[in-house]
């Protein structure tokens, strides 16, 4: 699923674009706003995997936006005027959209970003368990690409735009965003519980008032992943 954002000073070009992430499903829409500034806030502090940029804003250009947000998610710029492509692609826009937007050309942005998250997934080999599940993923850190076993992995902390993942032996740090790594991992044994935390559902030992422990570790369980982490580990009275 990719969690979009849109943000045109235009309604009418929120309410086109809104339409068309709506007729996709894997497009999630976070939020359509006409603020340059209220959607800067959003891709700061939510998991926003692409935005869709009006270049021509009078709180804030879209080139300005692109240059504070540096690269923290795919942006596909949209625009009345074609001579601002090129001022996009130097900033390593994923595409640009000219206005109007027809569907299948909305369609055929939203495919190459689709195309770019799959190459940019930690490497997951191919070697499996005898349950079908991945037996190891590399990340990389600052100096190497590192080998981590599945089996391995206590929880995983984002930091921002780093991930924290805990084994017994070992903390790895890598840059990698928490959204891009749940996909990365089995689902079957990983589960999403918090907004900074991942963990490996064999290694949790308890759950209390909202609680997860594994070791000495405590890991708080966010509202808004309760339902589905509880769904998951076929418990329903906690």
């Amino acid at each position: 699923m990719i969690r979009c954002l849109v943000v045109d000073d235009e309604p009418l070009a929120l309410d086109i674009l809104t339409d068309y992430i709506e007729k996709v499903p894997s497009l999630e829409l976070i939020k359509a706003t006409t603020s340059a500034f209220e959607a800067l806030a959003l891709a700061q502090t939510e998991e926003v995997d692409l935005i869709f940029l009006d270049v021509q804003m009078p709180e804030l250009t879209g080139i300005q936006f692109l240059k504070i947000i540096k690269g923290k998610c795919k942006v596909i710029l949209t625009t009345a005027y074609s001579q601002y492509a090129l001022d996009g692609y130097d900033l390593d826009v994923a595409d640009y959209l000219l206005k109007p937007i027809a569907f299948d050309r909305f369609y055929k942005a939203v495919s190459k970003v689709q195309a770019q998250q799959v190459q940019e997934k930690p490497a997951m080999v191919q070697e499996k368990l005898s349950s079908g599940v991945q037996d190891f993923i590399f990340v990389k850190t600052e100096y190497r690409i590192q080998k981590i076993y599945i089996n391995d992995i206590l929880y995983i902390e984002g930091l921002k735009d780093y991930i924290s993942i805990f084994t017994p032996q070992e903390r790895i740090i890598t840059l990698q965003h928490m959204k891009k790594m749940e996909e990365a991992l089995p689902g079957e044994i990983f589960a999403r519980v918090h907004k900074s935390y991942i963990v490996a559902i064999p290694k949790i030992e308890s759950i209390e008032r909202g609680r997860i422990q594994i070791g000495d570790k405590i890991i708080p369980i966010g509202d808004t992943f309760r339902e589905g982490f509880f769904n998951k580990i076929q418990y329903r009275n906690i």
